[in-house]
């Protein structure tokens, strides 16, 4: 019964967007195409190999659309990920994860005989020495050093820590040195260029070969031709592009698009609007904003607050008209990498009217 009702719910090509029920992500095909295209321009103009990172979005259908485009494999953050998109018949796939336990490496075993470029990264002796006895009596598994340029995650803390792990790497049996991976600070290419030179020249000293050296982040993504010393770029969020990429002078709301279309179901008083679009739509991560989202066409309007199925909005500021009960409006989230994985399904759209609908495949794959 439950399955039959979903059934009749579900948006169909042909729907207009505004007959939808909600709360729903809907995707704009348009400004979706030309984040892709304008991106993937900008690699190939500097001459860097792009691997899209597909947290963002976790469908296999818009990854290809990536590689289409022209970037050079894809980028997963799990093994479930990677599994889904092998599935999918993607095989150029770095999982840029430390991966431990007993349960994991086997699982990345079969993933490594299964397709010819999978890829890994470590930043420890406990990662490497685990993948070594996985991997010692199978096909070889390709690792990275995992770098901290500056992000304060993961990763080696010195070029000297880095060429140690490498040339650590190097002598394991089961394992290929591959090269470098760091997830930087935005804004900081002087600090990634100087910590990976160094690097590679130690490893150079020592005769190893470092064949790839991956950056990534969108919010500086048009710094990564100031990494010279980087051969790939990785980034996820430009493909729907949200709030906290507007803020940091990545794109215009103009290129956001995905909104999470949500329907008023309450104006308690003047100044309040309550929205059915709460915390399990919107999520609740912040990103150094106050509030919950930018409400389109009501720049003064507030989400102050949310709970699981509410979203309350602040209109107190709003100098024009107000949206009234049962309007439905369209939010720009903080964070699309998390709403992605708040909802089974992505309705597609083009001026207003659905064009498709896609499962998010590898949704809840976090393991």
């Amino acid at each position: 019964m439950a399955h039959d009702i979903v059934s009749e719910i579900s948006p169909r090509p042909g729907d207009r967007i505004g007959d939808l029920s909600t709360p729903r992500p809907i995707i704009d095909e348009d400004r979706m195409a030309a984040n892709i295209a304008r991106v993937q321009s900008y690699m190939d103009a500097h001459g860097l190999n792009f691997r899209p990172h597909i947290k963002t979005h976790k469908i296999p259908a818009l990854a290809s659309a990536q590689v289409k485009a022209g970037a050079k494999g894809i980028n997963c953050q799990k093994i479930a990920e990677a599994e889904v998109f092998a599935d999918a018949g993607f095989e150029d796939i770095l999982i840029t994860f430390n991966i431990i336990g007993a349960e994991k490496l086997a699982r990345l075993s079969t993933l490594n005989h299964r397709i010819a470029g999978l890829k890994v990264v470590a930043d420890s002796m406990a990662t490497v020495d685990g993948l070594s006895a996985q991997f010692a009596a199978r096909k070889p598994l390709t690792v990275l050093v995992e770098c901290d340029t500056g992000g304060g995650r993961c990763g080696v803390q010195s070029p000297e820590e880095a060429a140690a792990l490498a040339r650590q790497i190097s002598g394991k049996p089961g394992l290929i040195f591959g090269g470098l991976m760091t997830y930087p600070r935005p804004n900081s290419a002087g600090a990634i260029q100087t910590f990976l030179a160094e690097t590679i020249l130690l490893l150079q000293r020592d005769g190893i070969e470092c064949a790839i050296v991956s950056s990534g982040g969108t919010p500086s993504l048009y710094e990564a031709h100031l990494v010279t010393a980087a051969t790939e770029h990785r980034a996820g969020t430009y493909i729907y592009n949200d709030r906290s990429m507007v803020r940091a002078g990545h794109c215009g709301e103009e290129d956001c698009a995905m909104h999470i279309l949500a329907t008023v179901v309450s104006r308690p008083t003047p100044d309040r609007a309550v929205i059915d679009a709460g915390s399990k739509a919107l999520t609740s991560d912040l990103l150094g904003f106050s509030d919950y989202g930018a409400v389109v066409g009501y720049p003064e309007a507030v989400i102050t607050n949310l709970s699981e199925e509410h979203g309350v909005i602040d209109l107190s500021k709003c100098s024009g008209p107000r949206p009234a009960i049962g309007d439905k409006i369209r939010i720009v989230p903080n964070h699309t990498c998390v709403v992605s994985n708040l909802f089974d399904s992505m309705v597609f759209h083009r001026d207003g009217i659905v064009t498709r609908v896609e499962d998010v495949t590898a949704r809840g794959l976090v393991w």
